[in-house]
């Protein structure tokens, strides 16, 4: 077997190591993606663990697979096998922790999992680690931060003994300004009191971005990112926190936090509805048609519901139908859903007319505006009742500029429309009705996301 490469900091990165070396008890990472922030901080908490038998140290994520996933059975290995070659630990699987041949621990945990967070947080910690803390709440971070309380002691040859100060390392991809971590660490108030935070001493932040770590990453990421919307390429390749909208509906750390990217996890679907909120354009496929928003919402055995696809098109009658439709056969849905106030009849007849079967239609007519029908749905999506399927770039820009007041984006939020008539039908008896709702021939059958 051939030795592992000789490993060494990116000049960035050894600037950020000389932060997480300094004072500062709260530290926090941010930038882009791939900038080598987890690696980082898994090596730093590596490094306290080495140095102090017997210490205690906890990486946690807001969920318990993807700490799994992105954290134990890949970052950290690979930072054993870079850093500490010669460092034998042993990783327990049952309960998730890795000791060291000097007795310490580190554990890793999910703050969506009640019994293992109510185990580990039974404990005390010197070093705790919240990774990807964008999706973790300000209440769960004031939860955690009471667990910082081992006292341990470092024991080196021929030097008296002297403590492992207590430490918490932070990392993220900058979501908005109105987020707990820029409020806390930037701006450095306290996001509820709006008071300077004690000691602003002790909270330090260092940005890193993936072209700070080009050595390590493949030159075609970068391009990757760079034709990303301008929306998400200035999160992941800039690393800049985003200009928070007052009142907004939804935010991006919302929407990350429920995501489901395994679509092999979703679970079965009950109920399956494509959702259409038609323009008024005419009758021909051109650009100059405006786009007809068309999702696709699922409501899983687990109570949740799901938006799995987002199939909107710039298009014509002509062609939007067969794309609703042929959605509808492809999910074997309940039902299509449509907005009737353009057209009135019209939508349904394009429906009808797109597919030889029969298409049991909905319609819904918008007797309100767009942002207080989305307001029932904002508060399921903050519950964690409605998660994304995946990512819906276009969709999630239109939700981010949907606030109290209106929509505040470009043109019209034709996707959000669509996905709000969806869910609304979906939660039929638990969002409260806002639009008067006609039922045509729904079919009596459960349905399956496949």
């Amino acid at each position: 077997m051939s030795a592992p490469l000789p490993f060494t900091l990116t000049k960035k990165q050894y600037k950020a190591q000389l932060v997480l070396g300094g004072t500062a008890v709260h530290i926090m990472l941010f930038g882009g993606s791939r900038s080598g922030k987890t690696f980082l901080l898994v090596r730093a908490a590596v490094v306290r663990a080495l140095k102090a038998s017997g210490s205690r140290h906890v990486i946690l994520r807001f969920r318990f697979n993807h700490v799994k996933n992105s954290v134990v059975l890949d970052t950290f290995p690979k930072v054993m096998k870079l850093c500490f070659p010669d460092v034998t630990y042993h990783l327990d699987k049952t309960d998730w922790y890795a000791r060291m041949p000097n007795g310490a621990e580190i554990w890793f945990g999910g703050l969506d999992d009640k019994e293992r967070t109510e185990k580990i947080l039974g404990m005390e910690f010197v070093t705790i680690y919240l990774n990807e803390c964008s999706q973790i709440s300000r209440n769960s971070k004031d939860m955690v931060i009471t667990r910082l309380a081992q006292h341990v002691m470092v024991d080196v040859d021929g030097v008296e003994p002297f403590p492992l100060f207590p430490k918490m390392y932070y990392d993220c991809n900058p979501p908005s300004k109105g987020h707990w971590t820029y409020k806390t660490f930037i701006k450095k108030v306290d996001p509820e009191s709006r008071q300077l935070v004690n000691n602003p001493k002790d909270y330090a932040y260092f940005k890193i971005n993936p072209k700070d770590n080009k050595e390590n990453i493949s030159g075609t990421y970068i391009q990757t990112l760079e034709n990303l919307p301008a929306r998400l390429r200035k999160r992941f390749l800039d690393g800049d926190f985003s200009e928070a909208i007052d009142n907004a509906l939804f935010n991006d750390a919302l929407i990350d936090m429920w995501r489901v990217t395994n679509k092999d996890s979703l679970p079965d679907m009950v109920k399956i509805v494509v959702a259409v909120d038609p323009s008024g354009s005419g009758d021909t496929d051109n650009l100059a048609n405006d786009e007809i928003g068309i999702t696709v919402c699922g409501l899983g055995v687990d109570g949740v519901g799901y938006v799995l696809e987002d199939i909107t098109v710039k298009a014509g009658p002509a062609t939007w139908g067969k794309v609703a439709v042929n959605a509808y056969e492809r999910h074997e849905a309940n039902c299509v859903v449509g907005e009737v106030n353009f057209g009135g009849a019209m939508v349904e007849h394009v429906i009808r007319t797109a597919s030889e079967k029969v298409v049991p239609f909905t319609s819904v007519t918008a007797s309100r505006g767009k942002h207080i029908r989305a307001e029932p749905i904002a508060a399921l999506y903050e519950q964690g009742r409605i998660k994304h399927a995946g990512y819906f770039t276009k969709l999630e820009d239109e939700m981010v500029n949907m606030t109290t007041a209106g929509y505040i984006g470009e043109g019209s939020p034709n996707r959000i429309d669509s996905m709000v008539w969806g869910m609304t039908d979906i939660f039929e008896g638990i969002v409260a009705p806002v639009e008067k709702v006609t039922k045509f021939q729904r079919p009596q059958k459960k349905s399956r996301w496949g």
